[in-house]
């Protein structure tokens, strides 16, 4: 798969990494020389000079080709117009990522619907922590190997019992939110369109979810080669 990050903060280098060694083709977007000249000498992947949020920036990267786009930089409204771009470029998929929580609410309506809120995860597993669930709340702890998690939200044609929505094999709906409100699920559970659904599946079958489930991007002309710095 081709992941773009914008931004070379902590966060985007670790992932990069990690999907790097997965043999995925990675570009990370930086407005700091210093960053790229140090990152390129240690990372196997290609980096581009420039301010992720300009049009012209992110059409270098080829949209139409890119899997995930997501914008990791220091600046929550930086992220936000990243994502805005993104989107209208055709990037499969945006995610944004956001500080101040009063930008969540202004996110959705924007259609930015694919979040991370660093405070809000991290204020969840210290709770936890206090209550003594430590080991229950760590991702890292619970996915290992391929497991992984799949959200969307439930449209008019996914308000079906649980059981037909006929979902891949190792691939099971494990709990869904209706009104905000956390509710466990099975086979018998009635879905309604705008519940925000969990499902926990094999990595090999994300695109598939993805493919059924992630809204279409409008479709826009190619464009040109991305002219990227190297390492």
């Amino acid at each position: 798969m081709r992941t773009v990050f914008i931004g070379a903060g902590e966060i985007s280098i670790e992932t990069a990494k990690a999907l790097i060694k997965k043999g995925h083709e990675v570009i990370i977007i930086e407005t700091e020389k210093a960053k790229i000249d140090e990152f390129s000498e240690k990372m196997d992947c290609s980096f581009l000079h420039g301010d992720g949020s300009l049009p012209d920036i992110l059409r270098e990267v080829n949209p139409e080709q890119t899997d995930f786009l997501f914008c990791l930089t220091d600046s929550d409204q930086d992220n936000i117009i990243a994502g805005l771009v993104g989107r209208t470029l055709g990037f499969k998929r945006v995610v944004t990522s956001i500080r101040d929580k009063q930008f969540e609410v202004i996110c959705k309506e924007l259609g930015l619907k694919d979040l991370i809120i660093p405070s809000r995860t991290i204020s969840l597993y210290l709770e936890d922590m206090v209550g003594g669930r430590k080991k229950n709340v760590e991702s890292s702890t619970v996915l290992k190997d391929e497991a992984r998690f799949f959200t969307f939200t439930a449209k008019e044609e996914d308000a079906v019992v649980i059981k037909e929505l006929k979902l891949p094999a190792d691939a099971r709906l494990v709990c869904y939110y209706r009104e905000d409100k956390f509710a466990h699920a099975d086979e018998k559970t009635t879905l309604r369109a705008g519940d925000e659904i969990v499902i926990l599946t094999h990595s090999k079958y994300l695109g598939e979810l993805e493919k059924r489930w992630q809204p279409k991007r409008p479709e826009e002309k190619p464009s040109d080669s991305a002219s990227k710095q190297n390492r």
